[in-house]
Formats: structure tokens, C-alpha cells, sequence
């Protein structure tokens, strides 16, 4: 064979791959709820049953600090945040066997929310070679994901005069195309867009009034041809043009004490939920409809059905399942109406997988449960094999065939792929 031939044949087999290369690999969970934020794996082949005393467990990763940061997994490699004396770090760890390959100090745990909640809540977001992530205290960093290293930093309160809510900062930054995306809050910058590289300001959203940042993530909407950046803030669920940055929208009749739920968006509709005293909170469902102006949101309903509090919302098909007081619930996307509830295992953060909800609860049970709209079937139940002394809110992740359960300074792997 020609030289030049041989050229030729090495790179048509080798550039698919390199095209691939900052492309979410199949079996990553790259974020916050996943590469497209919505808490459902495409995984397949997992268990459908457990044992009584749970999916075998691989290893136990200890040393994290303390904090409620979810795990993200990409590239060979887990992410967390973690608190020790009062310094937030991120840490790399290899899921092959749950030693830490490094760890980075990004700045210093939020003020007023030390115990019984101290510590980081971001989840690392993974792009390529390259980490974003929060600091509770403001911190916005840039890391290169094989060493650590800091490509660049912002702070959101000092720089942009950001209005977090009482439990400090909890969002999980967005990236977007070349953009990196959060809500600072306060009337300076409520939302801010960042250029990823460099770190620059693309754009500030001030916001007069409902600018307090709530504890939420947000997401992205596409509303005829506008693209919409939707955030469940402290005061009003809002809708921000993704590329002016222009305010659209805002709708604060739902608005709850804790407004913690990633917002839903499906068929032209928004979903949140909140729980909240003396009649606080409820489950909204908004219709978003592009105007020559901008974007409007009209209401579709206001229920109190079921009032999510922190462990968020997954939509399978047309039903929505998630937790309240009252336990597990599935609702109609579409109307609200409650379809079964069940006591579970009580409040807690779920995600979905291969037709099942993995369900954790703040004591540390797990719960797998089949995800239909007719009624709640278990297949499985367990109890983490050791306890932090904190409340349990980190959500569970199912990557790779295996359940990740975050409890402060434990982090526990579980083989759930089935053979």
C-alpha cells in the first residue's frame, strides 16, 4: 500500500473518534440530572429486583468532607464536592475502585450554614478536560478535569453583587454551547453568562425585584425559534432570552419556602413544584408561547398535589413522579391529576433508569420502584450500610451499571447491571 493511502485509511478511521471527543459518551452522567438535566439514564439491562439486603456493594470512597454534592461521572472519572475545615474542594475519584486521584481547594464554605447543613451542594459540571462547578459561598470555578488545575475563577457575590438565599448558593452551573450559565441573584446580575474558556462576561440580567436566588438549576426551553433560559429562583420561576439576556417572564404563585426543583420543560410547557407553609408552594404547570415581542407564560394550572420539596421531579412519558410529605406521588403531566401516592420510603431525591425510579430519603433507604402510572410497585428496599450525621439529600446516580449514593463524607458504589 501507498504511503499516502495509508495516511488516508488511518484518518478515516480515526476521525469519527476525534469528532467525538467532547460528545457525552453513552455511559457518562456528566451534570446536574444528566447531560440533558431532566434526572432520567438511558441505561438498560439493570436489575429489576434486589436482594433484601441490597445490590452488591463494589467499595466505599471516605475522606470527601462534608457537603450534599451530587456525583457527576465522565471521561473514566467521578467528581464531587466536599468540605473540610471550612474549605471547599472538588475531588477527582476513579470508579473503578474509589481512590481519590486529586483533590482542588476552591474557596471557603458559605457564611450562616454550618451545622446541620455545612458544606459544597453544586454538582460538577463536565465538559471535555474541563470542570465548572459552585461554591456555596459563590465560588465559580473553572478546573481542568486531569489535573485540578484552575483555568479561571469568579466570585458571584464580590464581583456581581449576587443575593443568595439563606442556605447559600446550590446551583449546578449550565453549559451552553460556549457559555457557562448561572443565577448569581440580585438586581445587578439575577442571571449571568460567562464565556466557558475565558471566564468573561457575555451578559448580566438585572432584575428590579424577584432576584434572590433560590436552590435550583436551571434549564434550557425552545419556544418556537427563541431560545429561553428558565430558572426556579427564591421569588418567581423566570424566563430569560439565552442569547440578549432580556428579561421574558416571571410567575411567583407557586413560590414556596424552598424552591429547590430543576424546572421540567416538555410540548411547550414548563413544570415546577415547591413545598411551602401556610399554603405556600404547589405544582404549576406554565404554557410558553413565542410572540413578536418575546416570550409569554400563561398558566395552565396550580395544584397542591404534590409539593416537591428538595429531591426533585423526573417525567416519564406523560406522568411526573416525585416526593412530598405524603411520600411518592405521580401526577398528569398535563392536568396535575394525581394518578397513585404512596408512602414509600417517605421525602427524597429520586432519579430514573431502565423503567424504574431509585429513590433515597434523607435517612439514608433506598428504594427501587417500578415507574408506571397505575400504581406503586417496590422491587427493592435496602439501607446504606454506614450513616453520616447529616440529613441525606444528594440525589442517587446511575451510571455504568452502578448506583452512586453520596452521603457527606461517604460515597458508596453498588453493582446494579444485571448478568
Amino acid at each position: 500500500m501507498r504511503r499516502v493511502d495509508r495516511i488516508t485509511l488511518v484518518l478515516l478511521v480515526f476521525a469519527p473518534l476525534a469528532l467525538a471527543v467532547d460528545e457525552p459518551r453513552p455511559k457518562d452522567w456528566p451534570g446536574w440530572r444528566g447531560a440533558d438535566r431532566t434526572g432520567v439514564s438511558s441505561e438498560k439491562g439493570l436489575l429489576k429486583t434486589w436482594p433484601k439486603e441490597g445490590p452488591k456493594l463494589l467499595w466505599t470512597c471516605t475522606g470527601l468532607g462534608e457537603g450534599y454534592s451530587t456525583p457527576s461521572v465522565a471521561g473514566g472519572k467521578l467528581f464531587v464536592m466536599g468540605s473540610l475545615k471550612g474549605e471547599e474542594f472538588v475531588h477527582a475519584i476513579d470508579p473503578r475502585d474509589g481512590k481519590i486521584l486529586w483533590s482542588r481547594k476552591i474557596g471557603k464554605v458559605g457564611e450562616n450554614i454550618g451545622p446541620p447543613y455545612p458544606g459544597p451542594r453544586a454538582t460538577p459540571t463536565i465538559e471535555g478536560d474541563r470542570l465548572y462547578t459552585l461554591g456555596s459561598d459563590g465560588d465559580l470555578v473553572c478546573l481542568e478535569c486531569g489535573s485540578g488545575k484552575v483555568v479561571w475563577a469568579r466570585h458571584l457575590v464580590t464581583e456581581f453583587e449576587g443575593n443568595r438565599g439563606p442556605w447559600a448558593y446550590t446551583e449546578s452551573p449550565l453549559v451552553d454551547g460556549d457559555a457557562i450559565v448561572c443565577t448569581p441573584g440580585g438586581p445587578k446580575a439575577a442571571m449571568l453568562k460567562l464565556d466557558k474558556k475565558t471566564g468573561k462576561i457575555i451578559w448580566q440580567m438585572p432584575l428590579e425585584e424577584a432576584h434572590v436566588a433560590g436552590y435550583s438549576s436551571l434549564v434550557v426551553a425552545e419556544v418556537g425559534k427563541r431560545r429561553l433560559y428558565v430558572q426556579f429562583m427564591g421569588a418567581a420561576l423566570v424566563g430569560v432570552d439565552a442569547t440578549t439576556g432580556k428579561f421574558q417572564w416571571k410567575y411567583r404563585k407557586n413560590v414556596g419556602g424552598v424552591n429547590a426543583m430543576t424546572p421540567i420543560v416538555h410540548d411547550g410547557c414548563v413544570f415546577t413544584s415547591a413545598a411551602g407553609t401556610a399554603g405556600a408552594g404547589g405544582d404549576a404547570l406554565l404554557r410558553l408561547t413565542a410572540t413578536e415581542a418575546g416570550v409569554t407564560a400563561k398558566q395552565v394550572y396550580l395544584l397542591a398535589n404534590m409539593k416537591n420539596f428538595h429531591g426533585g421531579v423526573v417525567r416519564i412519558g406523560g406522568e411526573l413522579y416525585g416526593t412530598g410529605s405524603v411520600g411518592l406521588v405521580c401526577l398528569d403531566f398535563m392536568t396535575g391529576e394525581v394518578k397513585w401516592k404512596h408512602r414509600s420510603i417517605g421525602q427524597g431525591s429520586l432519579m430514573a433508569a431502565d423503567g424504574h425510579l431509585y429513590l433515597r430519603n434523607t435517612s439514608g433507604q433506598v428504594a427501587l420502584v417500578e415507574a408506571q402510572p397505575t400504581r406503586y410497585v417496590e422491587t427493592g428496599r435496602f439501607t446504606q450500610a454506614q450513616r453520616s450525621k447529616f440529613p441525606v439529600f444528594a440525589h442517587p446516580v446511575v451510571v455504568g451499571g452502578r448506583l452512586y449514593l453520596r452521603d457527606a463524607d461517604l460515597l458508596f458504589c453498588h453493582e446494579i447491571q444485571a448478568r
